[in-house]
């Protein structure tokens, strides 16, 4: 009876957290990126989206890039998800339509299978034949935001101020666009 708290206790030094959490984190963005393809109706896929981009930032969060963890979350569960979902609920009169099943449609089958196998050739090749260089790091920073805050107002301001220029453009002609049509 007094051996298994040290059985217990060996167990835990043996089993590695990180990979345990990695093979959840992975499995479902996975099995949740399946859903999504494969659901037949478009809110079981939009739920599925969400597994699968909380299951992304579960990885970026293991690879101590907290930054892009928050980012994932925010940006595509909390803004673009929402945007999805709202859109299929405003449009749930678009169900209706029948759909009509043709020769394109197994056409699209095949051309889709025949394109996904070439990638995941092409992606096992490259994991294959390449010289893998593993530096583990000392020590896991404790944050990385203001890194990342001094390289974007320093070395990177040039393409900050252009991506802003853009979306400000791009905010201004959906406005535009908007306002015409009323």
């Amino acid at each position: 009876m007094d051996n298994i708290p040290n059985i217990i206790n060996d167990l835990q030094d043996s089993i590695d957290f990180y990979a345990i959490v990695f093979f959840i984190f992975s499995a479902l963005s996975i099995g949740a990126g399946i859903i999504t393809v494969t659901a037949k109706k478009l809110m079981h896929s939009a739920v599925a989206l969400l597994f699968t981009l909380f299951g992304v930032a579960g990885l970026y969060v293991l690879l101590a890039a907290d930054f892009l963890a928050i980012v994932q979350v925010m940006v595509y569960i909390g803004g673009i998800l929402t945007l999805i979902i709202f859109g299929v609920m405003l449009t749930s009169r678009v169900s209706d339509v029948e759909r009509k099943t043709n020769v394109k449609d197994s056409v699209s089958v095949v051309a889709g299978v025949v394109i996904g196998l070439g990638s995941a050739a092409f992606l096992a090749y490259i994991f294959v034949t390449t010289l893998w260089i593993e530096n583990p790091i000392s020590e896991i920073p404790n944050d990385t935001l203001p890194q990342i805050g001094k390289i974007l107002m320093t070395d990177y301001i040039a393409a900050f101020i252009v991506a802003a220029v853009l979306l400000l453009v791009a905010f201004i002609g959906a406005a535009l666009i908007a306002r015409r049509k009323n």
